[in-house]
């Protein structure tokens, strides 16, 4: 073995995943250091074998690379083919227009990606940046990121770990290791070995780079620095991790796939017929297939898109969700599973004691959170703890034996300490005996601090009497072994072992966590503690249960979205009886088993697509581990949100369809890998985006019906005409007026409609549904077919009653657009009927577009400079009626279609088909 201080050529330390089963000597060993830490020299060595102790950037594409691949997107494809067909047109406005709508879209991407790519950004900057290390002997601080494997580190209370430490001598620590593990409670340390396959929030003799020391000192030995330590696994797994695109731009990317194919075909298939069959010339040909392309493209689509999504995220901001990526938008209402982080999200993250365990009753404690509010009860009786000694007593030693601290600050309490202390201090205050009362009416002379040896912390106090009296708390076991009797409602009576140890078994199965408060009298004189004083004479009060409990409102949301058809599954860090318990207080898993992070290890992904389909809570889950469920539900056709707040949630957040961070408790590094970000840390605001995600989806639903009617019916217009020889209805600026200025116009409205009743009580749509359902298909081939009978049996009208061209093409036009302003009212409900007051006037919006579109219209027909440009021509009155008429057999045809779908139960299920 190479002495700990002497200089070697080979200082490369070997990689070892299990230095939490090895003793402090054999890691010491393994390490080549010792208790007076490294020498400089080797040091310095061991730095240049194996880098500084940071997480390296990831390799990011430059600016202008990221800039052009924004236009790597089908939907700005569709909208630079809509740009090419108005520039061979010759109308530079329009293109112009399309153009700075495609830079705009280009712009926000990349902005909305160089915020997503500080995710990584974030978990580094988790890192210690400074250390307090033993070197030649001599106590220094250094830069954390030159701390080596070997370096003996020194860790204080309010210290961030620097590296991956093995643990060689502590006193009381406790390290926050919840925003790596999630566990809710800080983890008590030692430096007893533990077994190999032990998860990390298990390996007491071990602390992690990134987590916080919040109580007591320890010595350790670093194990691993930068990109080795488990917080270096999280980096990596997250820069591995493709974000994947969400359900909607999947279907609108083969939606416009079909599109174009279909468009291309037919638009062959017409010049192909025209100059072989009909004798067209080739050029007029031409001509007539741009117009055919130009009334089939739906040019308005992806700027609808963008405006719909962005409302939105206008309407999400409101009820405190920040969207960061503007498709998540429309992901979040086709979510079929929500996996959510438990500590925090689902629960306060505020320790609670719910029960207490007395010899003869069993009192429940109401309130939850810091708040000292609440009242102790018996079957839901409320009591006077006053005439309950034992509980009284036991209170007392809660408060008394007791190193937190209970702050308020303009209402609102917290907690500076051990939570469970904080708990023990709470239930004093709802009580009526407050720290302050205690400190007064029971001073403290001496105390022996918690260490996990001995497994209590007990404390010396006089009574107003002069009598001495010494209170304990700790482990039960621990605690019972300490008494020989026990406080019941009649005074001191002989310790009921078995009754304490069922009592002990049925509190822990309800996923509380344990404490035991004794007392004993002692000399009136004694004025300091020892070990001795604590090995038998104690009166055991009390056993108190003690949970982070669920919010109030998650509850209530978790109801909803089962209502809604989506399941929800809660992966946590925590122990299983814990996560049990909470996940039945919330109706999530209720009956079934909770699986741990180690069984999960244990299955190939086969086994686990079935099990994370069948099972709803997961407990004792690593960063691994939720990344592997999160796949596998996505293996399984679902589409999944992933919720949580510490640096172990980020992987599966990035990987989710939709990715949910916590904005108040959050980590940077959850947010950075976030699509969301819930600004009030409530899991119920996910239930009412999720409404506002459906709503978005219906409104492009109804948009498509509305939009692409109007194309099909302009394109029939142009078939029938080449088909049929005649004279073309509609020529290629008139079909971009109809498409630009009034579709789009008309259909924009759409974007602002409001949710339809009974949202939240649909079944999520499948995953893969096409944009574009056999319904759907229906209802546009019927509204393109009214469209093209009013247009053009009008155009033939005309014509034979000797009017002009161009009086008849505006006469077509002119229908096309009546109709769409009447089908526009049609297409605020899919199937519910708009005769009504809410139907017609419920969305001022629409309102507001037919105000629009009529004076645009007017100006098409009547103004001179417009009859220039499109080749209309003035209409009389007579003439107006018409095209009325052709509008309202659109609106009747589709409101009757409604009418028989709504009556007909065969009809209604090929509709849901």
């Amino acid at each position: 073995m190479t002495p700990p201080n002497r200089s070697s050529k080979h200082t490369k330390v070997p990689a070892n995943p299990l230095w939490h089963t090895l003793g402090t000597d054999q890691t010491e060993e393994a390490l080549r250091t010792g208790p007076q830490g490294l020498s400089e020299t080797e040091a310095r060595e061991r730095l240049a074998t194996h880098g500084l102790n940071r997480l390296a950037p990831p390799r990011q594409r430059g600016p202008l690379l990221r800039f052009v691949l924004q236009f790597h997107n089908i939907l700005l494809y569709v909208m630079l083919g809509s740009a090419l067909i108005t520039a061979l047109l010759g109308h530079w406005v329009d293109t112009g227009v399309l153009l700075m709508a495609v830079v705009v879209n280009a712009i926000i991407g990349f902005v909305q990606e160089g915020k997503a790519e500080s995710a990584l950004n974030a978990i580094r900057a988790m890192l210690s940046p400074h250390a307090m290390v033993l070197r030649d002997g001599v106590q220094r601080e250094i830069d954390a990121a030159a701390l080596v494997p070997g370096d003996v580190v020194l860790l204080a209370s309010g210290d961030r770990v620097p590296a991956d430490l093995r643990l060689i001598a502590h006193k009381e620590l406790r390290v926050d290791e919840s925003a790596l593990t999630g566990e809710s409670l800080p983890a008590e340390k030692d430096t007893a070995t533990v077994l190999p396959d032990a998860p990390v929030g298990d390996r007491r003799c071990m602390a992690y780079s990134g987590t916080l020391v919040v109580y007591g000192q320890a010595k350790g030995v670093v194990v691993a620095t930068g990109v080795a330590t488990e917080l270096g696994k999280v980096n990596q797994m997250l820069s591995g991790i493709q974000s994947l695109t969400t359900p909607l731009l999947r279907q609108v990317d083969h939606f416009g796939r079909v599109l174009a194919v279909v468009i291309l075909g037919i638009s062959a298939l017409t010049f192909t017929l025209g100059t072989w069959l009909r004798g067209h010339d080739a050029s007029e040909m031409f001509m007539m297939v741009v117009a055919l392309a130009a009334s089939a493209i739906p040019e308005g689509l992806p700027a609808i898109m963008t405006v719909t999504l962005a409302l939105g995220v206008q309407r999400m901001a409101r009820r405190h969700a920040i969207i960061r990526r503007l498709p998540a938008v429309e992901a979040l209402g086709s979510v079929t599973v929500i996996c959510s982080d438990k500590t925090g999200t689902l629960t306060r993250n505020e320790m609670t004691v719910q029960r207490v365990v007395c010899a003869g009753h069993v009192f429940d404690v109401g309130g939850v959170g810091y708040a000292p509010v609440g009242d102790c009860s018996i079957d839901g009786r409320t009591i006077d703890v006053a005439r309950y000694p034992a509980l009284a007593m036991a209170v007392r030693a809660g408060v008394l034996c007791n190193d937190a601290r209970l702050n308020e600050d303009t209402g609102v309490w917290s907690v500076v300490g051990d939570p469970t202390e904080g708990a023990l201090l709470v239930l004093g205050g709802k009580t009526g005996f407050t720290q302050e009362q205690g400190a007064q009416a029971w001073p403290r002379r001496d105390s022996i601090p918690f260490e996990s040896q001995h497994r209590f912390m007990a404390t010396l106090h006089q009574d107003g009497d002069g009598d001495a009296w010494i209170f304990a708390k700790g482990a039960p076991e621990r605690i019972l072994d300490m008494c020989g009797s026990q406080l019941a409602h009649d005074g001191e009576k002989p310790l009921d072992v078995d009754h304490w140890r069922r009592m002990a078994t049925d509190t822990a199965a309800q996923g509380l966590r344990l404490l035991a408060l004794a007392c004993k009298r002692t000399d009136a004189g004694k004025a300091q503690l020892d070990m001795a004083d604590m090995e038998h004479g104690f009166m055991l009060l009390a056993l108190v249960g003690i949970i982070d409990p669920p919010r109030e409102e998650a509850m209530q949301a978790v109801r909803e979205c089962h209502h809604a058809g989506i399941r929800v599954k809660m992966i946590t860090g925590d122990h299983a009886e814990t996560a049990r318990a909470i996940g039945a207080q919330l109706g999530i898993g209720a009956g079934k088993p909770a699986i741990t992070g180690a069984e999960v290890a244990l299955m190939d992904d086969a086994a686990l697509r079935s099990v994370a389909m069948e099972v709803d809570v997961f407990a004792r889950a690593s960063p691994e581990h939720k990344l592997r469920l999160v796949h596998a539900l996505q293996e399984n056709q679902q589409v999944v949100a992933m919720t949580g707040d510490g640096v172990n949630d980020a992987p599966a957040l990035k990987r989710a369809d939709v990715g949910v961070a916590m904005g108040k408790k959050g980590t940077e590094a959850a947010k950075e890998a976030s699509d969301m970000v819930l600004a009030d840390d409530n899991f119920a605001t996910i239930a009412a985006a999720v409404r506002e995600g459906r709503a978005v989806y219906d409104n492009l639903k109804k948009f498509v019906l509305f939009m692409l009617p109007t194309n099909g019916g302009e394109a029939m217009v142009v078939i029938a005409a080449i088909l049929f020889e005649l004279t073309l209805p509609l020529t290629p600026a008139q079909v971009l007026w109809i498409n630009m200025v009034t579709s789009s116009t008309l259909g924009l409205a759409l974007a602002f409609e409001p949710a339809e009743r009974g949202l939240m009580s649909r079944a999520p749509r499948p995953p893969g549904e096409a944009l574009l359902s056999g319904f759907f298909v229906w209802r546009v081939l019927m509204v393109s077919a009214l469209m093209m009978t009013g247009a053009l049996g009008l155009f033939l009208w005309e014509l034979q009653a000797g009017s002009s061209i161009e009086v008849a093409r505006t006469m077509a036009v002119n229908a096309v657009v009546v109709a769409e302003m009447f089908y526009l009212v049609n297409s605020r409900f899919i199937l519910a009927p708009v005769l009504s007051r809410q139907g017609l006037t419920g969305n001022r919006m629409v309102l507001w577009a037919l105000a629009a579109c009529i004076p645009l219209q007017w100006a098409f027909t009547h103004t001179p400079l417009m009859q220039g440009i499109f080749g209309s021509a003035d209409l009389s009155a007579l003439e107006w009626a018409k095209v009325l008429g052709a509008g309202l057999l659109v609106f009747l045809v589709a409101e009757l279609e409604k009418f028989v779908i709504r009556r007909s139960p065969m009809a209604a299920r090929l509709v849901h088909a």
